[in-house]
């Protein structure tokens, strides 16, 4: 018969066993930390428990729960999860052609969990994402904030609790070539500012006449859901999300944000370089992308890699996105580097896809950053990460691993081509030793 003391013992032992994975406490040691918006540290801890991080320092400096995982991570990298601010994975729609606006469209009623896209995303370490409708009309519809979690619905994905009722994102709007055509689309840039700003005036007025009703619903306008949007977007709990590239449409996204006085993030900013100084006056941010050709947009001729270094000499908020597919998901931290070399500071670099693009989303106090109290969203290079030879080889989301590089189904979503499935990749003949 076993006494009480050993009885005890044993089930002191046992217990870090018989706890839930999202319970025990998981220590990463070792490793080289760049929490972003802290100093790197060369021999780091990182401890995390509940979803949350609940430590994170130098090594000796940190205490390591008794009934921890421990990990021992030398030789590796780990850094927050990648933010993208700009994304189209989900196999969404690219806009209605039936009207050139639709602000009652959102994004997350065609998104699809199980799109191959967000298994890639996984793959280059992004964890939190800006989904957008496309760029094709003045204002395409409500964007979607995902955690790019394990999902069997687009509610696993969201980052708000009720899309009924909470605001779930921001809103696409676009100037510039995109928009022009035949009619309902205006024919030029003038007209598009034009349909843009009477809508606004339009909200402005139906907010009076629901500020006037206050809670008589007698006295209420008839509902109308694209004029709701544009209410949130006024009383700055919805933030625009502005496609433009050309320099003289970019200060036109800035002259509606500031007449308005909405809040926006300016997308792409291919000619950012030309009006720094004016974007930076605005205190608006921009979300840039790097790519290596425009691709036949006439209006993106000019665009430069040194953009993100002139506007972070202007001290211009500046953050990357993919625009997924114009820039794979999986190198994404490729446009950081590419950065780099043309002249912005590392540091920008690494806060421009991370926490810089979590605050142009307003969720920098979850995401962006290795911080005591956030998310524990987190990735583990097995290198510098603006190095070519850099690989991701894990991603985490609030404590839970959602992809592994030696997993084959995994490595597949890494490594693989167009159309590739699931655990098939036998139209690749990838030798996979090639990638350890």
């Amino acid at each position: 018969m076993l006494r009480k003391g050993c009885v005890l013992a044993l089930a002191l032992a046992l217990l870090p066993a018989l706890l839930p994975a999202q319970e025990r406490p998981l220590v990463l040691r070792g490793a080289h930390i760049i929490p972003v918006g802290a100093a790197p540290i060369a021999d780091g801890v990182l401890v995390v428990q509940n979803g949350r991080i609940t430590a994170v320092g130098a090594a000796g400096s940190v205490s390591i729960p008794a009934n921890a995982e421990v990990r021992d991570l030398a030789g590796k990298v780990v850094m927050p999860g990648l933010v993208d601010s700009h994304s189209h994975i989900g196999g969404g729609d690219g806009g209605d052609q039936s009207s050139p606006t639709h602000g009652d469209v959102r994004i997350l009623d065609a998104i699809n969990v199980r799109d191959e896209g967000i298994r890639r995303a996984r793959a280059g370490g992004l964890t939190t994402v800006n989904i957008m409708p496309g760029s094709g009309l003045l204002m395409s519809g409500q964007t979607a904030y995902v955690k790019l979690r394990e999902a069997r619905t687009i509610n696993d994905l969201l980052l708000c609790r009720d899309p009924l009722t909470e605001v779930c994102g921001g809103l696409k709007m676009a100037n510039g070539t995109n928009p022009l055509g035949t009619a309902p689309r205006p024919q030029t840039r003038a007209r598009s500012a034009a349909i843009i700003r009477g809508l606004f005036v339009k909200a402005q007025e139906y907010r009076e006449k629901l500020r006037a009703a206050g809670n008589d619903a007698s006295k209420r306008p008839p509902r109308d859901l694209a004029m709701e949007t544009l209410v949130e977007v006024l009383e700055g709990r919805r933030i625009v999300h502005h496609h433009t590239h050309r320099h003289d449409d970019i200060l036109t996204a800035l002259r509606l944000a500031r007449e308005f006085g909405y809040k926006v993030v300016l997308q792409h900013v291919s000619e950012g370089w030309k009006v720094a100084d004016e974007i930076a006056a605005a205190g608006m941010p921009s979300s840039i992308i790097m790519i290596d050709a425009p691709g036949g947009k006439l209006e993106t001729v000019d665009l430069s890699f040194e953009n993100g270094a002139t506007l972070e000499r202007a001290n211009a908020k500046v953050g990357f996105h993919t625009d997924d597919y114009i820039t794979d998901s999986r190198i994404f931290l490729r446009s950081a580097a590419l950065a780099v070399r043309s002249g912005m500071s590392r540091d920008a670099a690494l806060r421009a896809v991370t926490l810089a693009n979590a605050e142009m989303l307003e969720l920098d106090d979850r995401v962006g950053s290795l911080a005591v109290g956030k998310d524990a969203d987190f990735i583990i290079l097995s290198g510098d990460p603006f190095s070519s030879y850099t690989r991701v080889e894990e991603t985490w989301i609030e404590g839970k691993k959602v992809f592994d590089l030696t997993d084959p189904e995994d490595r597949a979503f890494a490594v693989g081509g167009h159309r590739l499935r699931a655990g098939d990749s036998s139209d690749l003949h990838i030798d996979w030793e090639d990638y350890r």
